[in-house]
């Protein structure tokens, strides 16, 4: 497998069906400007689409890897290592932030096991089905998987994308559920972004001291010395310094580009396997949203480096693609927006929401302002 392959795969949305979305956010009752942000997601959205005017997003996904990295031996995590499964619990039983916001939402939730540490019976069939390994290997001292792991998992989150997309998702909340998953991403957005591993190291999303934090940056920067020599090979890297939830995040984001799927990215995991995947197919990001900003400065490397403007700053740090659910309302409202609000009546010329001379002395509320004069 060789994912530069995926770059004559992608096209990027629909830059004429944008234009037609722009032409006719010209011509809304509400002027051009005062949606803010929204204007650009429902163009964007429009464009991703194909169609003029937007579609509502009514069968939005979570979708999670889920994966224990061996690093997390190093006590680099707040929580212990090999316990990403009670994570994993967590969320099927309903009882994490995710699984709340999403029910409440009546957004639904799958979970896969791309690399957990645990007994297999421990969880359902259908999460742990697709595990590809137990456990990634430990990446400051050996690469976190076999080259033949490393395609398996990739072609995993293929095959997830193909699933979602067959089954009508329009629209994936892509996050991950992984203990020690932030050292690995770090890893892969020091490398790619050739910075130091200080400057990438964050606190995770359980939140760790001085003492391991430290410990953490070592991590990272005996495993920088082992990506190095990999850099021009996208798939390489990810065996070498990523793991098997990684791979497989890495998989689903590049074919979901292909099947034209658009992903609201989630923390420091997702935008890590996002920027790998962006090596591979210039042109992916195109199809990407950044949900939030998680605090970890490696996903601030790695979005700038694709040039994506977080969507919210709540300080939110769970993970488990909370922040990008929370993201979520913001793209269907600009989706209902862009298609429900009226368009001008004909003749009433390019300023809509300004009155006449005549209605402003006659104190009537001018079209589309919503303030009296």
């Amino acid at each position: 497998m060789n994912l530069d392959d995926f770059s004559d795969l992608i096209e990027r949305p629909d830059s004429g069906v944008r234009r037609d979305a722009e032409e006719r956010r010209e011509r809304l009752a509400v002027p051009p400007g005062a949606l803010g942000r929204l204007d650009e997601l429902g163009e964007w959205l429009s464009a991703a689409q194909g169609a003029v005017p937007v579609r509502a997003v009514e069968r939005p996904r979570v979708v999670l890897f889920a994966g224990d990295h061996g690093v997390a031996e190093l006590g680099v995590s707040g929580r212990a290592a090999g316990s990403a499964h009670e994570l994993v619990r967590s969320v099927l039983d309903g009882a994490s932030p995710v699984a709340v916001l999403a029910r409440r939402m009546g957004v639904p939730v799958r979970v896969v096991d791309a690399g957990l540490d645990c007994d297999p019976d421990l969880l359902p069939e259908d999460v742990v089905r697709h595990r590809v390994r137990r456990g990634s290997g430990r990446i400051d001292v050996e690469d976190a998987l076999t080259p033949e792991e490393a395609e398996r998992a990739v072609r995993l989150g293929v095959a997830i994308a193909d699933e979602e997309a067959d089954a009508g998702t329009d629209l994936v909340v892509l996050g991950d559920l992984s203990v020690g998953g932030t050292t690995p991403a770090s890893a892969l957005v020091a490398a790619l972004c050739g910075t130091d591993a200080s400057v990438v190291t964050g606190r995770g999303g359980a939140g760790i001291d001085d003492l391991a934090w430290m410990r953490k940056c070592a991590a990272i920067r005996d495993s920088l010395r082992r990506a190095r020599p990999v850099l021009g090979d996208q798939l390489a890297l990810l065996t070498a310094v990523g793991g098997a939830d990684l791979a497989a995040t890495t998989g689903f984001l590049l074919q979901a580009a292909v099947r034209r799927m658009p992903v609201i990215l989630d923390g420091v995991v997702s935008a890590a396997c996002a920027l790998v995947a962006q090596r591979a197919a210039f042109r992916a990001p195109d199809w990407w949203l950044a949900g939030q900003v998680s605090g970890e400065p490696a996903q601030a490397k790695a979005l700038d480096r694709m040039a994506l403007e977080p969507l919210l700053e709540h300080g939110v740090t769970v993970g488990e693609g909370t922040g990008a659910l929370l993201a979520l309302p913001l793209v269907q409202a600009a989706a209902a927006l862009a298609a429900e609000l009226p368009e001008r009546p004909a003749g009433s010329g390019s300023d809509a929401g300004e009155a006449t001379p005549a209605e402003a002395g006659s104190g009537s509320v001018a079209a589309g302002d919503g303030e009296a004069r």
